[in-house]
C-alpha cells in the first residue's frame, strides 16, 4: 500500500519512514520513553495500521504491527549514561492491508488531547463536534463525541490547570491581586470544616478610583449562572463612564445565587465605597429586583433609589398582554417626562385593556417610569451588564475559577488601555455621545421663542406649550435637563439667548476631563502562578477569620448530560427606538424642526 511504504537505504545502513513529515530512522533519539510512545502512536495513526506494544519499561520500547505475519517492527532502547532513548532496530515494510475502517485503536483520549492542544490554546470555545470533524479531515479517522469531549477537557487541564487546582489557588491569587494592585479588594470565603468554596470578591483600585471620582452615581447589578464542572454564579456591579460605556466596579463568584449571597455581595460593595458614598450624589441602582437583592440594597444602601431594568419589565408586559399596540403605548409611558404625560398614556392603555391596572400593582410605576422614579437614571433603561456577564459566562465556563478571573482582568486591562488612549485624542469639552446630544438640543432650540423673566429664569414658548428654565438651578419644567444631566432644547435656547455656552452646563460626569480621570489609574499585571505560594495569606474562613487554608471545590456538581443553553436575544439589550412626536402638528415620526405641515 502507498501509505505503508518504507524506503530502505542500504548504502548508508539507515532505514527511513516518512509519516506526516516526521521521519523515523535508526539512530533517532527521543528525550524519554513517553515521547517515544507518542511518536509511535502518531506514526501508526498516520500510516493507518494498528500498533501492538510488546515491551515498554524504563529501558526499552518494542512494538510491532498487530496484524499476524506483518514484519513491521521497531525496537527503541535507552542510551547508557543518559536519559535519552534511541531507535536500535527498524523493520519498516508492511505486508498487511492496515486499518480499513475509520476507527483506530491508537486514537485514545490522550492522543485527541495532544492533537487539539494548539487549537484550544487559541480558541477555548473549540467545540467537541468541531474536534470530530477536524480529526476526520486531517487524519482520516473517526473518534466518538465522548472521546472528543474528554480530550478537550484533558487538554484544557494541561493548558489552564484543573477546576480543583483553580479553587486551591484562590487564596494565593487574592494575595497577588492585593500585592500588585495596592488598594484593591480581593477575598475568598470558604465554609465548613472541609473549607468548601463559597464566595470570591474582587474589585481593583483602578475601578474604585474611577467610579468614586469620575463616574455618574449609577450602578447596574446582575448575575449570570456558570455552567462549568462545579456550576456557581457570577455577580457584577458595573457603573457607566462619561461616554456610556460599561465600567465594571466589582466582580464576585458565589457557589449559588441566594438571598444570603446577595446580602454578602452588597455588604462588600458598601465596604468598598465606604464613607465616599456619603459625599456622592444620591446613588441609583438598577437591576431586575430579585427578592434577595431588593432586601440587600435596602439593608446596605437605604438611601439609594433601586429601579427596575426595563428589559425585564417590558418582556413581562409583552408576555402578559401580547398586544403590539399596547406595548408601544407602554414604552411611550416609560419615556414620559411628566406625570400628566404618563397618566394620558395610562388612559390610552386602559381603553385597550383594563387588566393593566392589576399589572401596575405588580410593577409599580415609581420603580421604572421616568415620570415617577425618584432619582436620576441618566437615560439608562436596560442593563448593559447583563450582556457582559452572559458573554463572560459563555467564554469562561470551561476555565478554572482563577483562569476565569484572569480572563476578566485581562479584558478590563485592554478596556482601560484603549479608552485611556481614546480619551487623550478628544479635544472637545464633552465626550462624543454627550456632544452629539447637546448639538441636537442646540439645533432644536432655534424653533423656540425666548422670553427672559430675570437673570436666571426664562420662558421658552412653542406652539405646543411654554416651559420655564432656571439656568442657576439647572432645571427645566419639561424635566429632561434634570433627568438626563444634559441641557434640553429649552435650556439650550435660554443659554444661547444670554450668550452662554450650553456645553458648559452639562453635568461634570459627561466631560472629557471626567472620562480621562475614570481611566487614569491602571490595572497592574499578575505574575505567573508558578511564582505564587500555594497557600495564600489572608483568606477568610467560614467564620471570617484570616487563616491559611486550602480551598476545596463547592459541593455542587454539574449534572450529567449536555447543559441547556439559554438563548439570549441581542435585541433585548438594545434600547427601543423612541417614536418622535412633532410639537407643532402632533403627528408621529418627525420633530418640530422638520415639520412641513401648514398650521
Amino acid at each position: 500500500m502507498a501509505n505503508h511504504s518504507l524506503v530502505l537505504d542500504n548504502n548508508t545502513s539507515v532505514s527511513t519512514v516518512t509519516v506526516a513529515e516526521q521521519p523515523l530512522v535508526i539512530g533517532q533519539e527521543f528525550p524519554d520513553v513517553e515521547t517515544c510512545r507518542r511518536t509511535m502512536k502518531d506514526i501508526a495513526i498516520a500510516m493507518h495500521f494498528d500498533l501492538r506494544i510488546v515491551k515498554s519499561d524504563r529501558s526499552r520500547f518494542i512494538a510491532k504491527c498487530s496484524k499476524e505475519g506483518c514484519p513491521w517492527r521497531v525496537h527503541v532502547a535507552k542510551c547508557p549514561g543518559v536519559p535519552t532513548f534511541t531507535v536500535r532496530t527498524l523493520h519498516g515494510e508492511h505486508t498487511c492491508e492496515g486499518v480499513q475502517n475509520l476507527h483506530h485503536q491508537q486514537a485514545s483520549v490522550g492522543w485527541v488531547a495532544r492533537s487539539v492542544e494548539a487549537r484550544i490554546r487559541d480558541n477555548p470555545q473549540y467545540k467537541p463536534r468541531e474536534i470530530l470533524q477536524d480529526i476526520r479531515d486531517q487524519h482520516g479517522i473517526a473518534v466518538s463525541y465522548m472521546q472528543a469531549w474528554r480530550g478537550k477537557e484533558r487538554s484544557m487541564a494541561a493548558l489552564h490547570g484543573t477546576f480543583e487546582e483553580g479553587y486551591r489557588l484562590l487564596p494565593a491569587y487574592c494575595e497577588q491581586i492585593r500585592k500588585t494592585n495596592p488598594g484593591s479588594i480581593a477575598s475568598v470565603v470558604a465554609t465548613g470544616q472541609e473549607n468548601y468554596f463559597q464566595r470570591l470578591f474582587i474589585s481593583y483600585r483602578a475601578s474604585i478610583y474611577g467610579f468614586i471620582n469620575a463616574c455618574r452615581p449609577l450602578l447596574e447589578l446582575d448575575r449570570a449562572h456558570l455552567k462549568g464542572k462545579y456550576l456557581g454564579t457570577l455577580l457584577c456591579a458595573a457603573a457607566v463612564d462619561a461616554d456610556d460605556a460599561l465600567f465594571p466596579l466589582a466582580i464576585a463568584v458565589v457557589d449559588a445565587e441566594s438571598d444570603e449571597n446577595w446580602m454578602w455581595f452588597m455588604s462588600e460593595l458598601r465596604k468598598l465605597l465606604g464613607v465616599n458614598t456619603d459625599n456622592m450624589p444620591r446613588l441609583t441602582i438598577l437591576s431586575e429586583r430579585q427578592r434577595g437583592l431588593v432586601e440587600a440594597v435596602e439593608t446596605h444602601f437605604p438611601t439609594a433609589s433601586h429601579g427596575f431594568c426595563l428589559r425585564y419589565v417590558s418582556e413581562n408586559f409583552r408576555d402578559t398582554f401580547k398586544n403590539t399596540k399596547l406595548v408601544n403605548i407602554f414604552w411611550n409611558a416609560v419615556y414620559a417626562l411628566t406625570a400628566a404625560e404618563f397618566e394620558s398614556k395610562i388612559t390610552e392603555m386602559m381603553e385597550i385593556s383594563q387588566d393593566v391596572i392589576s399589572w401596575f400593582q405588580q410593577f409599580p410605576p415609581y420603580l421604572w417610569a421616568v415620570a415617577y422614579f425618584d432619582s436620576v437614571r441618566y437615560g439608562h433603561f436596560t442593563l448593559g451588564v447583563t450582556e457582559l456577564l452572559y458573554n463572560w459566562a459563555l467564554e469562561c465556563h470551561e476555565l478554572p475559577v482563577v483562569q476565569m478571573m484572569e480572563h476578566i482582568r485581562q479584558q478590563m486591562v485592554s478596556w482601560f488601555n484603549d479608552r485611556q488612549d481614546m480619551g487623550m485624542t478628544w479635544t472637545s469639552i464633552l465626550v462624543p455621545s454627550a456632544e452629539k446630544r447637546i448639538m441636537e438640543a442646540i439645533a432644536d432650540a432655534h424653533c423656540y421663542q425666548v422670553l427672559r423673566a430675570n437673570e436666571v429664569e426664562f420662558e421658552i414658548v412653542s406652539t405646543e406649550r411654554t416651559n420655564i428654565v432656571d439656568i442657576r438651578s439647572r432645571e427645566c419644567s419639561c424635566r429632561r435637563w434634570q433627568l438626563y444631566g444634559l441641557p434640553c432644547a429649552h435650556a439650550a435656547a435660554a443659554l444661547i439667548s444670554c450668550g452662554h455656552n450650553a456645553h458648559m452646563f452639562a453635568e461634570p460626569c459627561f466631560t472629557v476631563q471626567s472620562y480621562r480621570m475614570t481611566y487614569s489609574q491602571m490595572i497592574n499585571p499578575i505574575p505567573d502562578k508558578s511564582q505564587w505560594r500555594d497557600q495564600g495569606e489572608g483568606a477568610e474562613g467560614g467564620g471570617g477569620a484570616r487563616v491559611d487554608i486550602i480551598i476545596r471545590p463547592p459541593k455542587t456538581r454539574r449534572p450529567p448530560g449536555r447543559p441547556k443553553k439559554k438563548v439570549l436575544r441581542v435585541e433585548n439589550f438594545k434600547r427601543p427606538k423612541r417614536v418622535v412626536q412633532c410639537g407643532r402638528c402632533h403627528m408621529l415620526g418627525h420633530s418640530q424642526k422638520k415639520c412641513t405641515m401648514p398650521i
